[in-house]
């Protein structure tokens, strides 16, 4: 099966997937306690917004955990696809007891790649972890490698990104986003993912409006 096809395919799974996720939560909701609407409205937020607003916080959550599962394992499939011994792995922490080991989404030769496909977190404590992690892959004889699709908008989350960036380069390693985050999948892999997944999302939105 070609590589477009296989994305085809996973999108479809993904897609299939969210939707019934969706459809079970806005369900449940019709009989969830909405006696905290009072507040809602003390704050000057109509009924109808606010059940529209609570609807929506429920998919959301659905909708951002899928987005990322999907961008992550299409980006190893392209991975998989040029370098057929690419595979997810663990490495023991070496600097503390917990967690017991990492994860590495992509070992791809010497290239420890983490997949992310945005980070908008404003935790400080993000920085700690993410140094930890990076220097066990290093002290393991990988180079920790990040490649993040969207970047934050907020001020907090781009400052602790800009950071994360320092450390990853100040380890011997590489960090990607944005328009470089694709041109690395594409430079390293030959498939150019971010074409591949414009054209099934026309696909998507024409049948859609259909």
């Amino acid at each position: 099966m070609k590589i477009e096809q296989e994305i085809k395919v996973c999108s479809a799974k993904y897609a299939t997937n969210l939707k019934m996720r969706m459809d079970e939560r806005t369900i449940e909701m019709e009989s969830d306690d909405c006696s905290h609407f009072l507040i809602y409205q003390v704050l000057g937020v109509s009924l109808k917004e606010g059940q529209l607003i609570d609807l929506y916080q429920n998919k959301g959550r659905f909708l951002y955990k899928y987005a990322g599962s999907f961008l992550e394992e299409v980006t190893k499939l392209c991975f998989l696809h040029q370098f057929p011994e690419s595979a997810t792995t663990k490495v023991p922490n070496t600097l503390g007891t917990r967690p017991k080991t990492f994860e590495i989404d992509c070992l791809e030769g010497n290239n420890a790649i983490e997949i992310k496909w945005r980070d908008a977190t404003t935790d400080g404590d993000h920085i700690t972890k993410e140094h930890t992690r990076i220097k066990a892959i290093a002290d393991a004889g990988y180079k920790p490698i990040r490649v993040m699709f969207y970047y934050p908008n907020r001020k907090q989350a781009i400052s602790i990104q800009k950071t994360l960036e320092t450390l990853y380069r100040g380890i011997g390693g590489e960090y990607y986003y944005g328009d470089s985050a694709w041109e690395y999948v594409l430079t390293r892999t030959q498939i150019d993912l971010k074409a591949i997944l414009e054209r099934i999302a026309l696909e998507s939105q024409a049948n859609i409006n259909e």
